[in-house]
């Protein structure tokens, strides 16, 4: 895996915006769960979309192509919990088991050489 340090710097910056958005706009008393959350998640997504490279140009478009779909999912679940009170609990279940699916998911890809 080789990483573009420039897009990799621009897909944090842009999920940094993204979760200080999501931050501002929740009015509920678990902002900072959400903010660091959300940046978490949508970094890692984001980071492999735009800045991993692969040995094989198959691997790398398949790991795009499910980072891409699972940072579309982690922005819909983050702004659900933007405008709803949630609990502490149920953010970290639901997001982390969506987190872990996704790399599992991304970590077959890789593994299998595809």
């Amino acid at each position: 895996m080789k990483i573009d340090f420039l897009q990799t710097i621009i897909a944090i910056a842009v999920s940094l915006l993204i979760a200080y958005g999501l931050f501002s706009f929740n009015e509920f008393e678990n902002k900072l769960l959400l903010g660091a959350g959300s940046f978490v998640f949508l970094s890692v997504t984001l980071i492999l979309t735009m800045g991993a490279n692969f040995e094989l140009s198959r691997t790398t478009t398949n790991v795009r192509v499910v980072s891409g779909i699972f940072f579309i999912v982690a922005l819909i679940s983050n702004l659900i919990f933007t405008f709803i009170d949630f609990s502490f609990p149920s953010y970290i279940i639901i997001n982390g088991i969506i987190l872990l699916v996704f790399i599992s998911i991304a970590y077959s890809i890789i593994k299998s050489k595809q």
